[in-house]
């Protein structure tokens, strides 16, 4: 199997892998110059840079870089190190050079507003595939989000029913209505999406939570929602927001999630600062098409 096409195939399937390649090689190995080995995340393999037991550490090392997100490279000394004497090698050192082969991030952005778009915007230039989602075809058009992948112009509840987010998906909630935000969340908390945030203020924010605690939903699937959403950057306008947003978008991809303010002031059912009136600077600028 050709490796490349594989890769292709594997970012299209919503899947993760890792590819090995040797970029350096002083003296004489049990392979050749450049070549390459795909690890998926079940684990097969396509390709290969020699066998033997360099190879099961670079199986390992691929595992490991797939799920850290992050490249590695590791330094083989076949002259040095016994257990790479099996007959199978002829000596010498190589590097070899692992990286992450990643889905592509798929942002699911309900809600077509003044938020909407230039969350669209920000997170498109950012890398993240955006799907727009709105029930007012006036709104959710191709015209207005040229930076989107899809836009579709649907009544959510069939949208829930169409989409299916993956692990490496983002949910964002910032629709015109609290109703709207709330039976989106209801959906949203029980899918396997790695991101799910929702704008609107923190009073609003614990009535929706609570609403949805009343009607069965259990209180620890609210634990992952970013909510309040977006960084404290101070945002006001709906471009600000836009980055805003964006920014916990990266710091949740690139696992930067401790830096991100903690939801404690959710278990204890008042907001952190201030009263039950006040709203996130993350916040402040809720949809009023």
């Amino acid at each position: 199997m050709d490796i490349y096409e594989q890769i292709v195939q594997l970012r299209r399937d919503g899947r993760r892998g890792a590819v090995a390649t040797i970029v350096n090689v002083r003296g004489s190995i049990p392979s050749f110059r450049t070549a390459k080995m795909l690890v998926r995340d079940d684990g097969s393999i396509v390709g290969t840079i020699g066998g033997g037991c360099v190879e099961a550490d670079v199986w390992q090392a691929a595992r490991e870089v797939m799920e850290s997100e992050k490249p590695r490279t590791l330094t083989f000394d076949l002259n040095q190190d016994p257990k790479y004497d099996t007959g199978l090698v002829c000596g010498g050192t190589l590097e070899v050079f692992v990286e992450p082969i990643l889905p592509q991030a798929l942002l699911y952005l309900f809600g077509a507003g003044h938020v909407a778009f230039n969350v669209c915007q920000t997170a498109a230039n950012a890398g993240f595939d955006v799907i727009v989602i709105d029930d007012r075809s006036s709104y959710a058009t191709k015209e207005r989000f040229l930076a989107a992948r899809e836009v579709h112009a649907l009544d959510f509840d069939e949208a829930m029913r169409k989409f299916e987010p993956i692990e490496d998906s983002y949910i964002v909630i910032v629709t015109r209505g609290h109703r709207d935000d709330m039976r989106i969340l209801r959906w949203a908390v029980e899918t396997r999406a790695r991101y799910i945030g929702m704008i609107g203020s923190k009073r609003k924010v614990i009535g929706i939570f609570k609403t949805l605690q009343q009607e069965g939903v259990p209180a620890h699937l609210f634990e992952r929602v970013h909510a309040p959403i977006g960084i404290d950057i101070g945002a006001i306008t709906p471009e600000e927001i836009g980055v805003a947003i964006t920014a916990e978008l990266i710091a949740v991809r690139r696992h930067s999630e401790a830096k991100l303010p903690h939801m404690s002031w959710f278990k204890s059912g008042r907001p952190e600062h201030g009263s039950d009136d006040e709203r996130s600077a993350r916040s402040c600028c809720e949809e009023h098409e």
